[in-house]
């Protein structure tokens, strides 16, 4: 099988994929601390299924860092998906709270980063997935046997 390495992919590549792998398992870990302190009951401000995903994604964060890392084309979009889910489960419920004091969620941690977070991987995903099929993909470097002869 042959792989490109990720010291001859280009820096904006590095880069992006690198905020990608911090920002999932930072949330691989925030999901795993909840769990651990609040048990099951950790989310249960939000609506069953916002909970039920909020659990989900204690095995979905580590599986797009995972993704990324193995430079899967398809692990942006997956990447994408998953924090289009994150941000309008967190989004919904505090949607009520956001309208009636908005800059209680100006603030480092919580809603106002996972939003950031999420538009930089709904911006990125795209170009990111055709640069890793371009750039990585096993039949970008092999030739097909036709094409051989």
């Amino acid at each position: 099988m042959i792989t490109m390495r990720w010291g001859d992919r280009p820096v904006w590549i590095r880069c992006t994929v690198a905020v990608y792998v911090v920002g999932f398992l930072e949330g691989t870990a925030a999901h795993g601390y909840l769990l651990a302190t609040g048990g099951l009951n950790a989310y249960d401000y939000a609506p069953v299924l916002v909970q039920l995903l909020f659990h989900v994604l204690l095995l979905l964060d580590p599986l797009v860092a995972l993704a990324i890392i193995r430079a899967r084309p398809a692990g942006p979009l997956f990447a994408a998906m998953v924090m289009l889910a994150d941000v309008l489960g967190n989004w919904s419920v505090a949607w009520s709270a956001i309208m009636t004091h908005p800059t209680a969620f100006l603030r480092p941690t919580g809603l106002l980063p996972i939003t950031l977070f999420a538009i930089f991987v709904l911006l990125t995903a795209l170009p990111l997935r055709r640069a890793l099929a371009s750039s990585g993909d096993v039949d970008a470097c092999v030739s097909s046997p036709a094409e051989a002869r």
